[in-house]
């Protein structure tokens, strides 16, 4: 079996030796280990640096791309580099590579599909107490949009089986955290939790600017992700609501016209009222439009499937003849790192 440890790099010069150095060399159920680096249009060095550091295969952008982009790059090249098991983890040395053989076991014992790191956040002393409530809230409500039991939502630190890593579309520019537990969730993944403890703070995060920025961001990212799976859920509720309104504004209208025998001051119920119904018809009328548009993509995403698969097995039949160079991979000819004897 193997396993290659993806790391997203944005400028990450300095701290890289240091994460590549705590990564595992040897872990139970996996043959061996490979690491790829994905350089996000870095303009430190990073690339070179990570040569010099031995690391076995490198996806470089132009120029910066989104940590979204750099995720789904890797996972995309890890595939097609063969792994049965890919891990992500920060560049930054946040998470600590002793917690890996942890969190790929659930995979490698057939119990998962996805298993995501729980950094604990409620222990992490440089998180201030809005950030931990704020962690608790929103690890909840995805909880409830994916209809799974993941206990730290925006936690990078996670490990892909091949089976999820075929399977997963990240849509938004923004991050992939939270769009893949829905995605993973909605679609009968099996998602396990693994806790793990980070190391201290290095740096500021580069993904968000403030707490009322990454609310922003990551709240659309919650409701296009669970609308692109539950679409009539989503919008048959506000044509409910909307068909509420008009039936309590029209029942004030013809209580009062009953009641009074007259209809002075009571016509913008009325007009409000019907505005109301109009839009609720409208509303359901979108959530059908919507679930044939849902329908219409995940026959779309089965296709894709295939062609990843097909890919995949070209490319490790390719690597398994010899051909080293996968298309877009810069591979270092490094020796992966084996189980010993």
């Amino acid at each position: 079996m193997k396993l290659i440890i993806q790391i997203p790099c944005l400028n990450e010069r300095e701290t890289l030796g240091e994460t590549i150095a705590d990564l595992p060399r040897q872990i139970e159920g996996i043959d061996e280990i490979e690491v790829l680096v994905i350089d996000d249009g870095c303009t430190d060095g990073t690339t070179e640096k990570a040569i010099e550091l031995g690391v076995h295969h490198i996806v470089r952008f132009p120029e910066r791309r989104g940590l979204a982009a750099a995720f789904m790059a890797g996972i995309d090249a890890g595939t097609r580099l063969g792994a049965d098991v890919i891990v992500n983890t920060d560049a930054d040395n946040q998470y600590k590579g002793q917690d890996i053989p942890n969190l790929v076991a659930p995979i490698v014992g057939g119990q998962a599909d996805l298993v995501i790191g729980d950094r604990q956040t409620d222990k992490i002393e440089h998180f201030s107490p809005i950030k931990k409530v704020l962690q608790r809230l929103g690890s909840g409500l995805v909880r409830k949009l994916s209809a799974s039991s993941v206990a730290d939502s925006p936690s990078g630190f996670r490990a892909v089986s091949r089976k999820a890593a075929l399977q997963l579309f990240v849509h938004n520019r923004f991050t992939y955290t939270i769009e893949t537990v829905i995605q993973a969730g909605r679609r009968g993944l099996t998602i396990k939790n693994v806790k793990t403890t980070t190391n201290p703070k290095t740096r500021e995060s580069r993904l968000f600017k403030s707490i009322p920025d990454y609310l922003r961001r990551a709240g659309g990212v919650m409701f296009r992700s669970y609308a692109m799976y539950r679409p009539v859920a989503i919008f048959s509720r506000i044509g409910f609501a909307l068909f509420l309104l008009g039936v309590g504004l029209w029942g004030r209208f013809f209580y009062y016209y009953i009641s009074e025998g007259g209809y002075r001051g009571l016509v913008q119920s009325m007009i409000v009222g019907s505005t109301a119904f109009l839009l609720s018809f409208i509303v359901f009328m979108i959530a059908v439009l919507a679930e044939l548009l849902a329908t219409n993509r995940r026959l779309t995403e089965e296709v894709l499937l295939r062609v990843r698969r097909i890919d995949a097995d070209l490319n490790r039949l390719r690597r398994g003849e010899g051909d080293m160079q996968i298309d877009g991979v810069l591979s270092t000819r490094a020796e992966p790192w084996r189980k010993g004897p």
